[in-house]
């Protein structure tokens, strides 16, 4: 594990930024007129975003290759899942606060799980500690001590594979003209590259492959004054997903995008400390009573002398807030905006079980994600459910195979079948998401194994067919197997006797009046804000976001758009023939 302790300068230019019939399959997208049991939702809150890091460059290539080479076929277990790519923290007005910054990581470590950095202001000093792998790998009471003062941010990242690069770690910290800033990005810029070229041309010199290093070169050339009016200067020329925390020498900032793609909440300690987070999570371990989202669009910053001041970044549509945060990447005892998370997912399982029931003598979930789903499940139909699948939390992502090859040792390392809860039995397995299918494939294998009589997936979500890009590290269109493959198609290459998603109209109708503040484009290919470097991903290779070569060589992960025509038909052909 390697950290650092530093204040890093910003080289820039010193002039002027979801009972049928075995061996069934079916999406409903009609729901039948049943009644499901209403969840329970959160008083409306203020509307806001989430956020995630997933930089153009995770996917640079060292190489110009054409399309035709672009996909490769091998993928690893641990990459069959979408990946939200970041959690951030920032506190102001409290003694201990990098400390309270460690504990609230520690909270939205499953947000990422490779990297993690605290940086605190002490004296008007900005000092930063940044480390590959988990928050108790990174900081220590050492660590710690090195981070006095009232005010910190902090981030947890996520990098899809390979070695997780230091230098990419953030918080970053800048020195410019005025002062120093410090920043944590959850998110990404779908304008990364053509904001990255015009600052070069203009003498900027970049450290690291990360698109918020944009962004603190944006605010270093920025006229505006004061300083948060040179953040948000910035922010008016930056498109796609942000949610993020600067801190300067005396002032915190939180900024919001204004589709509020990405969560991120305020809460207030006892003593009066201001706290923000990507999930209400890390403020019930810090003990910070829940205030507000920061709605998108927003810009807020607190000091000592006007406390919390509220600015509106810009003028913003309609809210576009991200389905998976509800779906997969929030916590279950969090609340997202709004609403929360566990009766959102018991809800979804309660829809599969009304809309697509199946005679069956247990339900069991994938593990963790899927579990709340599992239980609205058996609750709404009437079955028990059990742990059919036990997970392992202790495995690493390196561990050594015996030379003699054990099939799907990836999957079987992670879960481990309960024979007594599924031999001889009709499971129903209800996992959050497909993706590739390559683990779903793996776990119907093994719960055959263990004497399954049937296996009846039901999935939490409706197909996924389109990549996001806006933070959320997604395959490529053409390796989402919804996207290559009809319902049925993917059932027989799953092995399951019954396969059904939960149907989109459905959960829809589910949000009610707030179903067209969330964001859709990876179950229908319809963008929010269009993409204009269109991802390519090699998979396999160029997984971590490091730049371990020329800025040509982004080309090879990436192609721009094209300008004449609309990206969703050229990304998502099954988005063509659902509209057909």
């Amino acid at each position: 594990m390697a950290a650092s302790v530093n204040i890093s300068p910003l080289s820039s230019s010193p002039a002027p930024s979801k009972p049928m019939s075995k061996g069934s399959s079916f999406y409903l997208n009609q729901p039948q007129k049943t009644h499901f049991s209403k969840p329970v939702f959160h008083p409306r809150r203020p509307r806001f975003t989430i956020c995630s890091k997933n930089p153009i460059s995770d996917f640079f290539s060292t190489s110009k290759t054409g399309p035709e080479e672009i996909f490769l076929p091998s993928f690893s277990d641990d990459d069959d899942k979408p990946r939200e790519e970041c959690g951030v923290v920032g506190i102001f007005g409290d003694p201990e606060a990098s400390r309270l910054c460690y504990l609230a990581l520690h909270a939205l470590q499953h947000r990422g799980q490779e990297g993690a950095g605290i940086v605190a202001v002490n004296n008007n000093v900005l000092q930063s500690v940044t480390g590959v792998g988990l928050v108790s790998d990174v900081f220590n009471e050492s660590k710690l001590s090195q981070l006095p003062g009232e005010m910190a941010i902090g981030h947890v990242r996520y990098s899809t594979a390979g070695s997780s690069m230091l230098k990419n770690v953030q918080p970053f910290v800048a020195g410019y003209r005025f002062g120093s800033v410090g920043v944590a990005h959850n998110g990404n810029l779908v304008n990364y590259i053509a904001l990255r070229h015009m600052l070069e041309d203009n003498g900027s010199i970049f450290n690291t492959s990360s698109d918020t290093e944009v962004v603190l070169h944006l605010i270093a050339i920025s006229k505006a004054r004061p300083f948060f009016l040179r953040i948000v200067d910035a922010c008016e020329k930056l498109e796609g997903a942000y949610s993020m925390v600067f801190v300067t020498e005396d002032k915190l900032v939180a900024v919001r995008d204004p589709h509020g793609f990405r969560p991120l909440v305020m809460g207030r300690r006892s003593n009066g400390a201001v706290v923000f987070a990507s999930e209400t999570c890390a403020l019930d371990l810090i003990e910070a009573t829940y205030e507000r989202e920061v709605n998108p669009g927003e810009v807020l910053v607190v000091d000592k002398k006007d406390g919390v001041q509220s600015l509106c970044l810009m003028p913003h549509p309609e809210p576009k807030q991200c389905i998976f945060e509800h779906i997969y990447f929030a916590l279950p005892n969090s609340v997202v905006f709004g609403r929360s998370v566990y009766e959102s997912r018991h809800a979804f399982g309660e829809i599969l079980a009304t809309e697509a029931p199946v005679d069956c003598d247990v339900v069991i979930a994938v593990p963790d994600s899927g579990v709340v789903a599992a239980l609205g499940y058996a609750a709404k139909a009437g079955v028990p459910f059990q742990q059919g699948l036990i997970r392992s939390h202790y495995v690493g992502r390196t561990f050594i195979e015996p030379s003699q090859k054990i099939r799907d040792f990836g999957v079987k390392l992670k879960l481990s079948p309960v024979r007594g809860v599924l031999e001889g039995k009709r499971v129903v397995v209800v996992d959050d998401s497909i993706v590739r299918g390559t683990t779903s494939s793996k776990i119907v294998r093994l719960i055959k194994e263990a004497g399954a009589k049937e296996i009846h997936m039901r999935i939490a979500s409706p197909p996924i067919i389109a990549s996001c890009y806006y933070g959320v590290d997604t395959p490529s269109s053409e390796e989402l197997i919804s996207n290559r493959m009809s319902v049925e198609e993917i059932r027989e290459f799953i092995g399951c006797d019954s396969l059904a998603f939960l149907p989109f109209d459905s959960l829809k109708k589910m949000l009610a009046s707030d179903s067209n503040t969330f964001c859709y484009a990876c179950f229908s290919g319809k963008y929010p804000v269009m993409p204009k470097e269109v991802k390519v991903k090699k998979v396999g290779d160029f997984l971590d976001d490091g730049l371990n070569g020329p800025m040509d060589s982004i080309d090879g992960g990436w192609v721009k758009g094209p300008t004449n025509i609309n990206i969703e038909k050229e990304i998502d052909p099954i988005y063509q023939q659902s509209k057909n």
